[in-house]
């Protein structure tokens, strides 16, 4: 079946998901919106909310509605975020939830390869690495459609966090966290620039007090989801326009570059499996 470009299938309608959905809803980058939930009900009820902004101005006229894995067809973009997350006072090591999510992954794998293998599928649900390994190796998904948000949530961390302390704009910091989407993490220091001035000139140019602990910034880039998750119960608006940056570049054939996880067969010299790199979105996903 061809693939109806603009076309999106939310798996799972919790904080994350209808996150997801006003997150979609607000960057403009679909034209129908299908939300796939185990509760109906709960998932009706988002759609409805939802449904009621596109009748403001600035809201885009879009489709939405609850739909099955038979709507994953023709979708062009899947974002996969079922499943349970940390909770406050867990352990910060996201392989606890591996259990239980790997056993979701599966089913919803199953379902979904029985419908494309065309669609794009974005995956947001931890621990994110092993699941985006899982979706390709276990069932043949071609592994440049299977994207997982991976460190661009700590990359869009670092680099708010760095930018408050130099007094400039998140978005003018180029920094990229990489590697694992959990305490493995870490950063490129050689590529932090801000519009081009090196990380170690920040402190004289931008007059700071106090040096920059490299430890120390990751150390806050690291925990502050968990303290996210202790202070509210949960992490929700960073996650989901994580998701949507990696969907609008599919949608807009941006051939961006950002931090995303996938699985590597031969790249940087690893094989069997999936972590965050440097990665070309373009419309067929990956630019492999």
């Amino acid at each position: 079946m061809a693939v109806k470009h603009g076309k999106i299938v939310i798996i799972g309608a919790g904080f994350v998901g209808s996150a997801m959905l006003n997150a979609v809803l607000r960057m403009n980058i679909g034209n129908h919106i299908v939300i796939i939930n185990r509760n109906r009900e709960r998932a009706l009820g988002e759609v409805l909310d939802a449904s009621h902004t596109t009748a403001f101005a600035y809201c885009p006229n879009v489709k939405i509605e609850v739909g099955d894995y038979a709507d994953c067809a023709d979708a062009q973009l899947i974002i996969m975020t079922a499943g349970p997350s940390i909770k406050p006072g867990n352990t910060s090591n996201r392989m606890i939830l591996l259990r239980e999510n790997a056993r979701i992954m599966r089913e919803v794998m199953e379902k979904i390869t029985a419908h494309t293998r065309e669609a794009v599928i974005i995956i947001v649900s931890n621990p994110v690495d092993v699941l985006v390994y899982m979706a390709h190796s276990e069932f043949g998904y071609p592994r440049e459609k299977v994207i997982g948000t991976g460190t661009l949530i700590d990359t869009a961390r670092f680099n708010k966090i760095l930018g408050d302390i130099c007094g400039v704009d998140a978005k003018n910091v180029v920094g990229f966290v990489l590697g694992e989407h959990g305490p493995h993490s870490f950063v490129a220091w050689d590529t932090v620039n801000i519009a081009g001035l090196p990380f170690r000139d920040f402190e004289a140019k931008f007059g700071l007090e106090q040096k920059l602990d490299k430890e120390e910034l990751m150390r806050a880039t690291k925990s502050v989801g968990l303290n996210i998750v202790d202070l509210k119960g949960y992490t929700s608006s960073g996650v989901a326009l994580s998701a949507c940056r990696i969907a609008a570049a599919i949608a807009h054939n941006e051939r961006c570059v950002i931090p995303a996880s996938v699985t590597l067969c031969g790249e940087y010299g690893q094989k069997n499996v999936a972590f965050s790199v440097p990665c070309v979105i373009s419309d067929q996903g990956v630019d492999l």
